[in-house]
């Protein structure tokens, strides 16, 4: 979960064609910093596009009037993991903003041609080092006030040995009772772990989808 600079910075340095950068995952509770900026220009041919409402469509979208192409924008999929070590838990802390120096489950944004199960494995790598078994899709979440999915699968740790990459601070493992409750990057990362520490009671880990409806209080 990385945002590789400041977004104002990387948007001005796109607009001058100073920079070309990867931003590779925001995973916040900042509306400010989810909002996708108006695109200027087509994708396609180059042309300027406008902001309207196309034939057959009932939301307003950049089209260009141009060669015709419509430029959607969707909801962005965010996939991490829950991964265990006997009766820890795998948190990594954030290197980098938003929410830096607090603690997450490793996860981050899919990339094309990568199934969900992929990216969850990836961004755990990536984050933690972390070799682990991937086990069932276990929390899907819906952040539509950021635009977002968040997905966590539950996985088997095969090593207690962590290789943290540039995103994280720390990887480490956590009892219940260890849980940095009041240090938590994200709400949905909090809803999965209590969720988890419920289930693991019962033995039962059954699938949960549910909804965070806008930003947390102040």
């Amino acid at each position: 979960m990385v945002i590789a600079e400041s977004i104002p910075t990387l948007l001005q340095q796109a607009r001058t064609g100073t920079h070309i950068c990867r931003i590779k995952c925001v995973m916040t509770s900042s509306a400010s910093l989810m909002q996708t900026p108006a695109q200027n220009f087509c994708r396609q041919c180059g042309q300027t596009v406008e902001t309207r409402v196309p034939p057959g469509d009932s939301l307003p979208r950049q089209c260009c009037n141009h060669c015709g192409t419509i430029h959607y924008e969707n909801p962005k999929m965010v996939l991490g993991t829950l991964a265990v070590w006997e009766d820890k838990v795998l948190l990594c802390r954030r290197a980098i903003e938003p929410r830096y120096g607090l603690w997450t489950l490793p996860a981050g944004f899919m990339e094309n041609s990568e199934t969900t199960a992929e990216a969850a494995q990836r961004e755990t790598d990536e984050e933690a080092g972390a070799q682990i078994e991937m086990l069932d899709l276990y929390t899907l979440i819906s952040v539509p006030h950021i635009s977002q999915i968040h997905g966590f699968y539950r996985a088997r740790l095969l090593s207690p040995d962590f290789n943290p990459g540039e995103e994280t601070l720390e990887a480490r493992l956590f009892a219940e009772a260890e849980i940095p409750w009041e240090e938590l990057a994200f709400r949905t990362v909090r809803q999965t772990l209590q969720h988890y520490f419920a289930d693991r009671k019962t033995g039962h880990y059954p699938f949960r989808s549910f909804d965070i409806i806008g930003p947390p209080p102040k």
